[in-house]
């Protein structure tokens, strides 16, 4: 399952412009176009309205069960609900978790804990140490940011896990080095990773994707999540050039999953996002234009390039150089004036501006927008992705899929089990245990 945080419709159809070659006639298609299956609405529990935020979208996709708006796991009377992980947990599955935001961020919290706040970080790194479902911790491979939350002075979950028999690694490279099938912590930021354009890994998505997926192989099956999480952040700070990149990120664990279920034809992949995010428009100020080669040959972050301005002997000559085109007599002035600005937010904002300008991007919001969001899927399944329905019937959709009780391990010297009928009705209610 992978979700791409606030990905609404214009960020798909801005990537595909973004990637187009100039020199054909048509706009080439991406592997968003080549998977494309349907719509899904986003909003929240009644109670918080017609506008979703990650926490409510999360649970809803994870659980099926509407709630609101900050709820991790828990319906609107706070009681907690079985995420489909958990399930897949419950019927001897390996789980896990491969974001680019802090693993405790919403989305990932929603599959693996309960909690009645989002904001409750330190809490729900606890939760993903002391919850049990069998016996056993609720994931099996975790892999993001979230160190500040995980090794505090109040207590070390890190240390916790690292005595509980899971392999810890801090850098990318370190993963590489651990065997396969082995539980894994993997916290490689404080918080959430660096921006895709800053990362020293440039498909840091799709290297914690395949990673995750070497030590969850086995043969009673797994359920990943995968989180493009900073989508999200760069609609949330209006940042075109971010938004492109964190596209690009999700687009290379696209590819890898696309060759992945090729070999491996069993497995189900669904993507989706939990709602939009900025108000993102292609095309903006009244004119009939969107010109995203001003996008495409960045070297930093816009922010990195705001905080690094100041720095610089000649700012001109770095932002130039870091947005990857020669600045006309305009933004050279407005470079050098930037380049005095204590303030680093406003610093940010001019490059931003500096860029919607150039590109002709515009954006409504600073938060999410209330709009559909597009379904995608491929894999042994997919078809019954196809349409239009709710985001909780995702989840509902992914519990069908799965199998009603964990398999019967049969052995030469214990006689399997008599089978006995369940008092819980599996076809209707997913939540069974």
């Amino acid at each position: 399952m992978i979700v791409s945080d606030g990905m609404g419709p214009a960020y798909t159809t801005a990537y595909r412009n973004f990637r187009d070659n100039p020199d054909t006639p048509e706009v080439e298609g991406v592997v968003l176009d080549d998977i494309f299956v349907g719509n899904a609405s986003t909003y929240p529990d009644q109670v918080s309205g017609f506008v979703t935020d990650s926490a409510a979208s999360a649970t809803a996709l994870a659980s099926g069960v509407k709630s609101y708006n900050g709820a991790i796991g828990v319906d609107k009377n706070k009681k907690p609900v079985t995420s489909i992980l958990q399930r897949a947990k419950q019927l001897g599955m390996r789980t896990g978790v491969a974001v680019t935001s802090q693993i405790v961020h919403a989305t990932p919290a929603s599959y693996v804990a309960h909690n009645e706040s989002r904001q409750n970080y330190n809490e729900l790194a606890d939760s993903f140490f002391d919850d049990r479902i069998n016996g056993e911790f609720v994931a099996d491979v975790m892999l993001g940011g979230g160190t500040k939350y995980f090794e505090r002075q109040d207590r070390n979950v890190t240390g916790e896990f690292i005595d509980a028999g899971y392999a810890y690694v801090d850098t990318y490279n370190k993963l590489a080095t651990l065997p396969a099938g082995e539980n894994v912590l993997g916290l490689f930021a404080e918080v959430g990773l660096p921006w895709a354009l800053d990362d020293l890994r440039k498909n840091r998505l799709a290297y914690l994707t395949e990673h995750a997926i070497k030590h969850l192989e086995n043969d009673k099956g797994f359920f990943l999540l995968v989180e493009a999480s900073q989508v999200d952040w760069a609609g949330h700070s209006n940042d075109i050039a971010a938004a492109m990149a964190e596209m690009h990120d999700l687009n290379l664990a696209l590819e890898y999953l696309v060759s992945y279920v090729e070999e491996h034809p069993d497995t189900l992949v669904v993507l989706t996002a939990d709602h939009s995010t900025g108000g993102l428009t292609i095309g903006a100020r009244g004119e009939y234009r969107w010109a995203p080669e001003w996008l495409q040959n960045l070297k930093q972050s816009p922010e990195t390039i705001a905080q690094n301005i100041v720095e610089m002997d000649s700012p001109v000559a770095y932002v130039s150089d870091a947005l990857g085109f020669e600045l006309n007599d305009k933004e050279k002035q407005q470079v050098v004036e930037l380049a005095k600005q204590g303030d680093l937010k406003a610093r940010f904002a001019g490059i931003k501006a500096l860029l919607d300008i150039r590109s002709n991007t515009g954006w409504t919001t600073t938060g999410h927008t209330g709009v559909d969001v597009e379904v995608f899927a491929f894999g042994a399944g997919s078809s019954q992705f196809y349409g239009q329905y709710d985001n909780t019937d995702i989840a509902k959709k992914l519990f069908g899929l799965l199998p009603k009780r964990a398999p019967v391990v049969k052995t030469e010297t214990t006689p399997a089990p008599k089978e006995e009928k369940s008092q819980c009705d599996f076809e209707t209610d997913w939540r069974c245990e």
